[in-house]
């Protein structure tokens, strides 16, 4: 089965107004009373220094562009990345989930920003200008979000080119469709092994303090990979059940207060890691 069979590719595409600016008046002011020149530094002021609402709104985003990159896979173009066709549902469910809240957060952002700008002049003082302001409505074109869901390139090209032109089109496309492919296999290998080597790293020091996203970590790679494996490739899906039935089900405080606990739970780790790295080493030298 070809690649464009089983997969698509995907764009991210966010806009949201930033709401800071360079003050050139004051970047002169504070030349000026340090006796420095002018482009040794900028004056970058917060137009709205109190607005929450604009941060909550920054948040929401950093976790849906989180998630994007963590449910697709590396295609080689920044900004493009390719979903495994068994895991769009549910991919798409969970971002046009999200894709709620982050609006719900701009339509609260919207209706407080008048205000918002009322509390900037009082805050701001002489720094404040009326003119870095735009209206409601401009500032509510600047928000969006969308997801750009494409067909991955074939070797299908039906143009009135010169054949051997064409063929030299068909095998840049065929290779750099088999680049990514491999890429993204190698991706897959590499999302596993950090966060078990982590684990073996970390449990391998008896006085080592960890977080609870040390086991966290390792469930949520192996929840996603199982719909990620766009190759079906048996040996990552082998290691996969192993981490989760050996590593993803421990219980942090437990691994911190018993320490005979930690010790088989660390062996675990580092048995799966020499397994690993076999794969690993082989997706390296493939590189």
């Amino acid at each position: 089965m070809k690649l464009n069979d089983k997969a698509l590719l995907t764009q991210l595409r966010v806009s949201q107004a930033i709401f800071k600016k360079i003050d050139k008046r004051a970047t002169q002011q504070v030349a000026e009373s340090n006796n420095a020149v002018i482009t040794a530094g900028r004056y970058n002021k917060s137009l709205l220094p109190t607005s929450t609402a604009l941060e909550d709104v920054k948040k929401m985003t950093t976790q849906i562009r989180t998630a994007y990159y963590d449910n697709t896979l590396p295609w080689g173009i920044d900004g493009t990345t390719m979903l495994p066709s068994k895991h769009y549902l549910t991919f798409m469910k969970m971002f046009r989930d999200m894709k709620v809240e982050w609006q719900r957060l701009v339509d609260k952002f919207i209706r407080e920003y008048p205000q918002l700008q009322l509390d900037s002049q009082r805050l701001l003082g002489d720094l404040y200008n009326a003119n870095d302001y735009p209206s409601v409505d401009e500032v509510a074109s600047k928000f969006s979000i969308e997801m750009i869901v494409m067909p991955v390139p074939s070797d299908d090209f039906r143009v009135g080119i010169d054949e051997t032109e064409l063929k030299s089109i068909q095998a840049d496309v065929q290779q750099r469709v088999e680049q990514s492919s491999k890429l993204a296999m190698k991706e897959l290998y590499k999302r596993l092994y950090e966060p078990v080597k982590h684990m073996a790293e970390r449990l391998a020091d008896p006085t080592a303090i960890f977080r609870d996203t040390l086991t966290d970590n390792i469930t949520k790679v192996c929840d996603v990979l199982d719909n990620l494996n766009i190759d079906d490739d048996k040996d990552l899906e082998n290691l996969r059940q192993e981490v989760e039935t050996k590593l993803s089900n421990t219980q942090p405080e437990a691994l911190r207060n018993d320490p005979h606990y930690r010790e088989d739970t660390c062996k675990s780790a580092k048995e799966i890691i020499n397994k690993m790295n076999i794969f690993m080493e082989g997706l390296n030298g493939n590189s």
